[in-house]
């Protein structure tokens, strides 16, 4: 199953800080296990927010030269709260560093400005053909994806 985490760019400064939303909908499969009698978005999947959105910080910046960029590390993740169906989480993110293979960011999420999440954590980028010539077409493929998805992201912001 594959999850994508944020609805829109609120905004961005290149290479450094951006904004998401996530807005949470009761109709989200995983929330019918997490819990039944009290649906809440795993603690896992916000985190996961926060690392998409850093994820954009670290494409747009490298002009999207990486098909894969994934968590490396996380530090001092701190939950505060629940998030429950209806509420919207809005993500920050600012990046400490932004290196060719590595990065590093901190970030937070917040509902209604009251923190539910906060964390500091480090991403790999890197493509498949380094690993592997005859993947260089896979890396274009997810490469072009990620620009279209993009695209959709930021149209409002």
């Amino acid at each position: 199953m594959k999850f994508i985490l944020i609805d829109r760019i609120v905004s961005l400064e290149m290479g450094r800080r951006l904004c998401a939303v996530k807005g949470v909908s009761l109709a989200e499969e995983y929330l019918a296990d997490h819990f039944p009698a009290f649906p809440v978005l795993p603690g896992v999947l916000l985190l996961e927010g926060l690392v998409e959105s850093a994820g954009w910080l670290v494409r747009t910046g490298e002009d999207f030269a990486h098909s894969m960029v994934l968590l490396e590390s996380a530090r001092n993740v701190k939950y505060k709260s629940f998030l429950a169906p209806g509420s919207q989480v809005v993500y920050t993110v600012e990046a400490r560093t932004i290196e060719e293979r590595l990065s590093s960011f901190s970030g937070y999420g917040t509902v209604d400005g009251t923190p539910i999440l906060e964390a500091r954590f480090g991403l790999r980028h890197f493509n498949l053909a380094e690993r592997n010539p005859a993947w260089a077409a896979t890396d274009a493929q997810i490469i072009e994806e990620m620009k279209n998805r993009y695209r959709l992201l930021s149209q409002q912001s």
